[in-house]
């Protein structure tokens, strides 16, 4: 399940939680997947949620074993590109992604992860995500305060990347990419050493 773009730490993460799944169950992934083809469930969800009630398995270890259970021709964690291309598929969209591509690539040390729902930038940890938004737009979440700039607002809703990320800035396309934007981004760099900091 581990992705070659990822932070030592996440990777060390997924290792632990492989392991800890063969520790607490006392079976290993290939033994879980043969038993996920037992489940009556068709969607992802409802075979964690099968996974949960029949098994006693946590989210991270039914993430895990569903990824693997995966037919070698759907997307999963692996296959980066493939989510990319699926996530970004609007080109307005696309090019706003890109433009923050560009700025973090002027940082040191930040690691650009690609997951089914938005794609992450990280350090030590995850400083900030981005997803894209109907029309062409996006939506880029900061691990900053957001009383630290009129551009950042607080989350209307729930995303799926990391509660560390409390800050999020609407972007209309690739000119939303501009000085103020890499200074906040730099910022939120800066936080993404720790995991505590903000």
């Amino acid at each position: 399940m581990a992705d070659p773009a990822m932070t030592e730490r996440q990777k060390k993460w997924f290792a632990t939680v492989q392991a800890n799944l063969e520790a607490r169950t006392g079976r290993p992934l290939a033994v879980w997947v043969d038993i996920l083809k037992g489940c009556p469930e068709t969607r992802p969800r409802a075979q964690a949620a099968w996974l949960k009630a029949t098994h006693g398995i946590g989210a991270n270890h039914a993430a895990m074993i569903l990824d693997a259970a995966r037919p070698a021709d759907t997307l999963g964690w692996s296959d980066a590109e493939g989510l990319r291309s699926a996530l970004w598929a609007e080109p307005r969209s696309l090019a706003a992604l890109e433009a923050v591509e560009r700025i973090a690539a002027d940082l040191e040390d930040v690691v650009i992860t690609q997951r089914k729902g938005y794609t992450a930038f990280s350090r030590a940890v995850q400083f900030a995500a981005m997803r894209p938004l109907k029309g062409g737009g996006a939506r880029l979440g900061l691990k900053l305060d957001p009383e630290q700039s009129e551009r950042l607002s607080n989350p209307t809703r729930s995303e799926s990347w990391s509660e560390r990320l409390t800050a999020v800035v609407e972007m209309d396309g690739p000119g939303a990419a501009n000085v103020e934007l890499a200074s906040l981004f730099a910022r939120a760099a800066k936080n993404g050493r720790t995991a505590g900091s903000n």
